[in-house]
């Protein structure tokens, strides 16, 4: 955002709204990864 941008344009809201969508999957991913590292994987079994 530039020095006087107005925030309550419908751009900055815009612009706001995805920053904090991809926090929050960029967040969602890493606890994912952790949770995978921690247990192993499920393994499949042949009959």
């Amino acid at each position: 955002m530039g020095r006087d941008d107005n925030k309550r344009t419908w751009k900055m809201r815009r612009k706001r709204r995805q920053n904090k969508l991809k926090a929050r999957i960029k967040r969602r991913v890493t606890t994912a990864k952790a949770a995978a590292a921690k247990k192993p994987a499920a393994t499949s079994k042949k009959k």
